[in-house]
């Protein structure tokens, strides 16, 4: 645990301490700031680190061996009431505190610590405030070795792209059948082969279920890839070292000659929300002001709406990027929630407008942001403009 980093945000936020609290994995960004295997701890535990002092832990006494060696003051309890009086005794009538929740569950990342416990600490006359802007700049920025994994992921990334695109235009050249798991397939592969993880494999869509944002083939449901067809390809992975950083990527392509006019049409629709995206936070960024989560989304989306089909775009804008693929951090999300995190230094996100036309076909646009020193920073290059022709 990184105590005085936490502690110097704490200070900042006018905030008198973090309680972590997490029951077999609820909250795992408790488990993520403990920093400790709690893969054996199956009771209740607590974590008080407040703005100056040692940390304060308390667990079940039967658990009292997986937390060996953790830095701080520490408290066991046996009895539920124990457990009660244990909590207001570590908090130590602290002022304002924050905790795992969003109000109105705003931000269903945040919204950790479940409404029994949440009435428990204001019963002990605590006040709570979301740790959403703290859980922003502790867990959501990367350092800078992270930032090197996630460049090096990228890069695997767009080369696996790349040769997933040759696998498929020599098997349709060929003449060979090809179903869309097949080339699933062949690019888990490529990842095994740079030793690339991922917790799912990667989309591969052809005709109308490239208007399915979240298909995944099996081998029990695939579509064959065939001369003309349009082909989705979304691929998310990350070093295989502690503390990696994930990339995610979107790539479109046609099995012909050119494009669709109309698949053409739709997808420099999202090309073009997505660099308007790009653009305000440049232009933000520039004027020495940190944008919302909410703010982008509203700049990528309103480019689609004025193209008349706002309606077909029915996700959120992008996610932040962690050691999870879909982090802790700010969202560039106004549609599925209300995210008014600011994109601080430090962090990373997607952009990926879409639009789905359900029953005919889809178009998707993906690259990562990253916040450095000097603004924002797109960690995919080079962009794509046009859909690849594959024949």
């Amino acid at each position: 645990m990184r105590l005085s980093e936490i502690q110097n945000h704490l200070s900042s936020l006018g905030l008198a301490g973090w309680l972590l609290y997490d029951f077999q994995g609820s909250n795992p960004i408790a488990r993520t700031v403990a920093a400790r295997d709690m893969s054996n701890v199956t009771r209740r535990w607590f974590c008080f680190i407040p703005k100056n002092g040692a940390q304060r832990w308390l667990y079940h006494a039967i658990e009292s061996s997986a937390f060996e060696g953790a830095e701080g003051e520490h408290f066991t309890y046996g009895r539920w009431q124990e457990l009660v009086r244990q909590v207001a005794q570590i908090s130590g009538g602290a002022g304002p505190i924050a905790v795992e929740y969003s109000p109105g569950g705003e931000i269903p990342y945040i919204s950790r610590v479940d409404a029994g416990t949440l009435e428990l600490i204001r019963g002990l006359n605590l006040e709570i405030v979301s740790s959403a802007e703290l859980v922003q700049l502790y867990e959501a920025r990367w350092s800078s070795e992270q930032h090197t994994t996630h460049l090096r992921a990228a890069e695997i990334l767009l080369d696996i792209k790349d040769r997933t695109f040759e696998f498929v235009r020599k098997r349709i050249g060929n003449g060979k059948p090809t179903t869309e798991y097949q080339v699933q397939t062949e690019m888990m592969k490529m990842f095994e082969e740079n030793d690339l993880v991922t917790h799912c494999p990667p989309i591969v869509a052809v005709k109308a279920r490239t208007a399915d944002p979240h298909y995944l083939p099996t081998e029990g449901q695939s579509q064959n890839v065939e001369k003309g067809d349009l082909l989705l390809l979304d691929l998310w992975g990350k070093l295989d070292t502690p503390g990696a950083v994930y990339a995610d990527i979107t790539w479109m392509a046609c099995l012909s000659s050119k494009p669709k006019d109309r698949h053409r049409e739709l997808f420099k629709i999202v090309c073009d929300a997505r660099d308007r995206g790009i653009q305000f936070l440049r232009t933000v960024c520039s004027k020495g002001r940190t944008p919302a989560g909410y703010e982008v989304d509203d700049a990528v989306r309103k480019v689609i709406d004025i193209a008349g089909y706002g309606d077909f775009f029915f996700h959120r804008t992008g996610h932040s990027i962690g050691i999870q693929d879909h982090g802790n951090g700010a969202n560039i999300d106004n549609y599925e929630t209300h995210d008014t995190r600011r994109l601080v230094k430090g962090v990373g996100f997607s952009i990926e407008p879409g639009i789905y036309l359900a029953g005919e076909f889809g178009v998707r646009t993906e690259i990562d942001v990253f916040i450095g020193s000097d603004g924002p920073m797109i960690t995919t290059l080079p962009l794509q403009k046009e859909i690849v022709c594959l024949a």
